[in-house]
């Protein structure tokens, strides 16, 4: 085979990579911020639950994860198929990672500003929402898109559990054609490549975040 015609199946196998990548990121940021928040909240009982959430998965392998999730839920009436496990799993340990970023962000913010909140009577959701997010989450990009290529290499660990991702297409056709050095290189700039796109994807969602910031300030001055 010519390197040519490894490229239809890793490319198929690229599209379910981007697939389950971008889906887990999207859920991921979502438990992000539901438990970053959750561990500034002054309720115990909820900071509680989601540091045992954050605890437990960022201080487990993601390869035991899978594996536990694949191979052990079953055993107790509880199954998903690959792809939903390798989805659920990823978006999983990108929340835990993303909570601490949304709780540091968020304890960044001045506490004058806190402050001057309660002077004006605003409920704690309103200073959340309207006073503490909309600078938090400015400064949570740049964390979140190392997360979203750091998720994007989580994904190779996929293949484990029987999903035809690019690194199960390459490792398939190295099985056939023995051909390490050009499969690998290909599946190697496929990555590179896909986290490119991440990386201007986030890189343009800042942007936005910042001149949306940006156009306030202006407009008052």
């Amino acid at each position: 085979m010519t390197w040519t015609q490894y490229l239809t199946p890793l490319l198929k196998g690229a599209q379910i990579t981007v697939m389950i990548s971008l889906t887990s990121i999207v859920l991921g940021t979502f438990l992000a911020f539901l438990a970053g928040i959750a561990r500034t909240s002054g309720n115990r009982i909820i900071s509680g639950a989601a540091f045992a959430y954050v605890l437990l998965f960022r201080g487990t392998p993601l390869l035991v994860q899978l594996f536990w999730f694949y191979y052990a839920l079953p055993l107790i009436g509880i199954s998903f198929d690959p792809i939903t496990t390798g989805i659920t799993v990823l978006a999983l340990l990108t929340g835990a990672f993303g909570a601490e970023v949304v709780r540091g962000a968020l304890l960044a913010v001045p506490q004058s500003q806190h402050e001057a909140a309660r002077a004006l009577n605003f409920s704690k959701s309103h200073t959340l929402w309207h006073i503490s997010m909309p600078q938090a989450i400015i400064e949570m990009m740049p964390a979140f898109g190392n997360l979203a290529v750091q998720n994007l290499k989580d994904t190779a660990l996929v293949s484990l559990i029987s999903i035809a991702d690019l690194t199960f297409q390459a490792q398939s056709l190295r099985n056939i054609t023995l051909d390490s050095a050009t499969i690998y290189t290909l599946t190697l700039i496929g990555y590179f490549i896909i986290a490119l796109g991440l990386m201007v994807i986030m890189r343009f969602i800042e942007a936005k975040l910042r001149r949306g910031a940006a156009f306030p300030r202006s407009a008052h001055s």
